[in-house]
């Protein structure tokens, strides 16, 4: 049975392989990998400044998510909620969004944005996330016309 427990700094490390790894899952080449590479970097103080969440299966990590403080005080933004390749489509992910949300509503927030990976679209759409906007994607100067969905949840 999987459980969620809080992130230490000390796997920072681990979360930033296990990210990379599932955005590579979306059939990225190198090129697209190595410029994302820093916006998908966990590091022990962001562990330490964040919620971060991870799921284990059988003593293996096999998600997480985090939560980030947004500067209007009723929202907040799911950062990251990657999977291991190996669980995408097991309820891991849906299981770290229950998670989320729960641990978002004691925050006392009122909506969840999320910056949305494109191929995770219909994951969030799923969830009851609702389309919001589009921005363009930090490595848009290298990848033009690449833009994020951005949804809202409402708690």
């Amino acid at each position: 049975m999987a459980t969620i427990r809080r992130a230490v700094p000390d796997e920072a490390r681990m979360l930033t392989e296990l990210t990379l790894r599932s955005k590579a899952y979306w059939g990225y080449d190198a090129a697209f990998m190595a410029e994302v590479q820093q916006n998908l970097t966990i590091t022990p103080e962001y562990i330490d400044s964040n919620p971060v969440f991870v799921l284990e299966d059988a003593a293996q990590v096999m998600g997480f998510y985090s939560l980030k403080a947004l500067a209007t005080p009723n929202e907040v933004e799911l950062d990251f909620l990657f999977i291991e390749p190996t669980g995408i489509g097991t309820g891991y992910g849906k299981q770290l969004w229950q998670h989320a949300v729960h641990t978002a509503r004691q925050a006392g927030f009122q909506t969840i944005l999320i910056e949305a990976e494109p191929q995770a679209l219909k994951f969030y759409t799923k969830m009851g996330a609702v389309w919001a906007a589009t921005k363009p994607s930090p490595v848009a100067n290298l990848f033009p016309g690449r833009v994020l969905p951005v949804l809202r949840f409402d708690l």
